[in-house]
Order: C-alpha cells, then structure tokens, then sequence
C-alpha cells in the first residue's frame, strides 16, 4: 500500500507540473506575439487575474469538495470574458496574427523587383513635386488578395507615367491604394484597413493610418505621399518612416525591398520633428 500510495502521489506532483509547463508556455508565446501593442499590458492582467483564479477555484474545490456555486459563476464569467476579450482587442490579436504569418514557415519567395523600386521612385518624386497625394502598396511574401476584391484590377506593367495618372487628382482612384504584386501593378482603388487615431500624431491623416495599418497586417512595404506636404513616408513592420528625401528614395526602396521585414513594434515619427519638418516648408512656401 505504501508504495502504491506514494506512486499515486507522484503522478498527482508530475501532473501538476505539466500543467504549470504548458500553461507558462501558452502565456508566454501570447505574450511574445503580442509584445509592443497597446492591449499587451491588459491582456497579461486578463491572463494573469485568471490563472490566479482558475487555480484558486479547482484547489479549493478539490480540497474540500465544494465551492460548487463559485466554481458554476467562475465557468460563466470565464466564459463570458474570453468572448470580451476577442472583441476588445481584436485590432492587437489581428497585429499578433501577422506576426505569426511573417514567421519562416509561412513564407513564400520573394517577387522579382527589377526596375519596380525606380519605377515608384520617379512617380513619387513626381506626386511630391504637384502636392498629390499616393498610397502604394507593395506587396512581398505575405499575400494580402483578400483587400483587393473591393478595387479595380489592373494587372499592368508597373510604369511611373501609370502610377502618376492613378493618382492625379480628380481621377476615380486617386483617393485610394494602388497595390502592386509580383512586380506588377495589380489593382487601384483598394481600401486599406486603418490603423488607430492613437498610434500617430494628429498631423497625419487617413493615408498614414492606412499605410501604418496594413503594414501592421502584413510584410508589405508602403509608400505614402502627403497631400499637403508632399513628404514620402515608407512604413514597414507597423512603422512610419520620417520623411525621405527624394534623392534617396529610389535607393531606400532597393534597400528594403531586397531584405526581410522585420517584426518592429508599432512606431510612429514624433510629432515635434514632423512639426518642425512642415515649419520648414512652410517657410521656403513663404507661408505663416
């Protein structure tokens, strides 16, 4: 019996322990995915007020063989918050969701990009000049086909004079994103999904949320003229570049179109440099 008994101890002490392994592994992996968004501190409250919980409940009840009242209410709330917490923070587990697409595994080859980076380039320096705002979408391993059913298909040879007429103003699709895939320009008139007004100063407007926001979402690399300014912003891995001068921009789009994105935490440019960026042209404009 002695031996029996402490055999049945043993397998009780070996479960526990499994269990703590796999929960503290589970934890961490949410938390590793969900580092750098704003809803990473609640969501680790969340798991740990009810970690804390559901093992005060079941020691409680397995001691003493009760708390059969508390365990029911412990069940329904547990159930109700999970739902709650899929809505709440829907924005940050989508981010953590995209992290996990840009994993290895989930990869595909890179496109050809001869000439693309060029192409864009001259069109950008070309929209910055004439105050036209542009959005361009340039999209890498992680597919984003799902956002282009709402546009118009193009499947054009990607040209700087074809980009250029996109955008010009008054044109049906100037106010939207071109998306370019595979080195070709796919579709125009693509609505992107926003990032959220929190995570960019607000000087920027609806091009930069959308930019910043499908680069949450996915590996693409963005182009985003200002309409007011004219600065070209890049963003990549949910952050926005400061502005890039026009010379450098051909290059800066060779450089990051020929390596991996990286998983950045969301960032945005502060609002005293982009202040001082738009005093600065103000200036030379002659304007107050």
């Amino acid at each position: 019996m002695p031996a029996a008994f402490d055999s049945i101890r043993f397998r009780d002490a070996l479960e526990i322990v499994i269990e703590f392994a796999v929960i503290w592994a589970f934890v961490f992996v949410i938390f590793r995915f969900l580092r750098g968004t704003r809803g990473a501190g609640v969501i680790k409250g969340f798991f740990l007020l009810t970690i804390g919980l559901a093992l005060l409940v079941r020691v409680l009840g397995d001691a003493t063989d009760g708390f059969e009242r508390l365990r029911f209410l412990f069940d329904r709330v547990f159930n109700l918050l999970a739902i709650l917490l899929i809505v709440v923070f829907q924005p940050e587990i989508r981010a953590a969701f995209g992290r996990i697409g840009r994993a290895k595994l989930f990869r595909r080859p890179t496109p050809a990009v001869d000439g693309l980076a060029a192409e864009i380039a001259e069109a950008a320096a070309f929209l910055s000049k004439n105050r036209f705002g542009a959005l361009i979408v340039i999209e890498r391993r992680i597919g984003i086909g799902d956002l282009l059913t709402g546009g118009v298909e193009l499947d054009a040879k990607a040209s700087a004079s074809l980009i250029q007429s996109i955008f010009w103003p008054n044109s049906p699709l100037h106010d939207l994103a071109l998306v370019v895939r595979g080195g070709r320009l796919a579709a125009a008139g693509v609505q992107l999904p926003l990032a959220d007004g929190g995570e960019l100063p607000s000087a920027f407007g609806a091009r930069h949320r959308a930019a910043l926001g499908i680069s949450e979402e996915s590996d693409a690399l963005v182009v985003v003229v200002s309409e007011e300014t004219g600065q070209v912003r890049l963003a990549e891995g949910g952050a926005l570049s400061a502005s890039v001068p026009l010379d450098a921009l051909e290059a800066a789009l060779e450089s990051r179109l020929s390596r991996t994105v990286p998983s950045a935490t969301v960032a945005a440019p502060s609002a005293t440099t982009d202040g001082a960026e738009d005093a600065a042209q103000r200036s030379e404009r002659g304007e107050p």
